[in-house]
């Protein structure tokens, strides 16, 4: 079995409700699709989901990533030669990890699909559902106590809230939020990079009374320092997110002791066979781990979803990117029942994007 072509496309994906963080608004979203044909074999997809502030990328330069430097690297080669092919590949898409992300979904999509077997089985097969939150932009606070009420109605057990503009407005939504939905859901905060040290710090001793479960990258990413000095100042979990790029990263984390647990996404460390690396880092550390995602399909979503079914240290999910997406090719590769997600029982990343 050889890769006898290559194929990429953008797809863009409007949002029902565009929603706000920190740095940014959002109301769409653009994924770049790879398919990967081995003529008489299985075809395997993948997805990109490129974020010029986090992965440095645009559809564009996923686009020429994959057509100018993955496709001559890629075709007449066996597909099930993944680690052979994705270290052929880390140099010259150093700067594209959604690129490469999506050729790693590809590959491992094959792989599965010639086992007959789910991904997550094949993988190692810990756990057969996640519990997965679901996000809460920055609204005013009686649309955020509405938006969180909402969706607890929907079923979904765990929360969170972005913020990191005013430190102070965001612990009053975070309280009033707990007041709306009990005691029993979880809550989450992501800055988003927002804070200064003693925002951050403030931050947490405002919100005190919500019971707050993670508190996500409240620095820069640019100044490590300043995410450990938060960490040894609060008493609530710290997570590194847009500080965790690379495994380089996650051992720069580890070894200095600077968060209590860590963000993977396949599209900032290129896929699923590199978010294995990191993790088994972060299992080496005492890290929790928690997979996360951008705007992305379901498809994508799904890949990280069997990531994190087949490793036991992966104790938390922030998979909820594809929801409110509008033209999705692949809705039905993921199933969200009562705030937890499925896979499907198909082989490989779980059904093929229908454009």
């Amino acid at each position: 079995m050889r890769i006898k072509g290559i194929e990429a496309f953008e797809v863009t994906m409007g949002l029902e409700e565009p929603y706000t963080i920190a740095y940014d608004t959002f109301d769409s979203a653009s994924n770049v699709f790879l398919r990967l044909d081995t003529g008489s074999g299985p075809v395997g997809f993948g997805c990109a989901a490129p974020d010029l502030e986090v992965t440095g990328e645009t559809p564009s330069t996923v686009l020429a990533a994959l057509n100018d430097i993955a496709r001559p690297l890629l075709v007449g080669s066996d597909p099930l030669r993944i680690s052979m092919l994705l270290e052929r590949l880390r140099e010259p898409l150093v700067a594209h990890p959604s690129a490469r992300a999506a050729v790693d979904m590809a590959l491992h999509d094959i792989l599965g699909k010639t086992a007959n077997l789910p991904l997550w089985k094949l993988l190692g097969g810990f756990r057969s559902r996640i519990l997965t939150t679901v996000t809460v932009g920055i609204l005013p606070l009686p649309e955020t106590v509405r938006r969180a009420r909402d969706w607890v109605g929907k079923g979904f057990k765990c929360l969170k809230l972005k913020g990191g503009i005013d430190h102070r407005l965001d612990a009053e939504r975070l309280i009033a939020v707990r007041q709306a939905v009990g005691s029993k859901i979880e809550i989450r905060f992501d800055a988003n990079q927002g804070y200064s040290v003693e925002q951050a710090v403030e931050f947490v001793d405002l919100s005190r009374a919500a019971s707050l479960s993670i508190f996500e990258q409240p620095t820069s990413c640019s100044y490590p320092e300043r995410l450990g000095s938060v960490t040894n100042a609060v008493s609530v979990p710290v997570m590194a997110d847009e500080s965790l790029m690379d495994l380089r990263d996650a051992f720069r984390l580890a070894r200095r002791n600077l968060v209590d647990m860590v963000n993977v996404k396949l599209m900032k460390v290129g896929g699923i066979a590199d978010a294995l690396q990191v993790n088994s880092v972060a299992r080496a550390a005492g890290l929790e781990v928690m997979i996360g995602c951008m705007d992305e399909s379901a498809f994508s979503i799904a890949a990280g979803l069997h990531f994190a079914l087949a490793r036991p240290n992966v104790e938390f999910a922030d998979l909820d990117g594809h929801i409110g997406l509008i033209g999705d090719p692949a809705p039905d590769t993921v199933t969200i029942k009562d705030g937890y997600l499925y896979p499907t029982d198909q082989p490989g990343i779980g059904g093929d994007p229908k454009f």
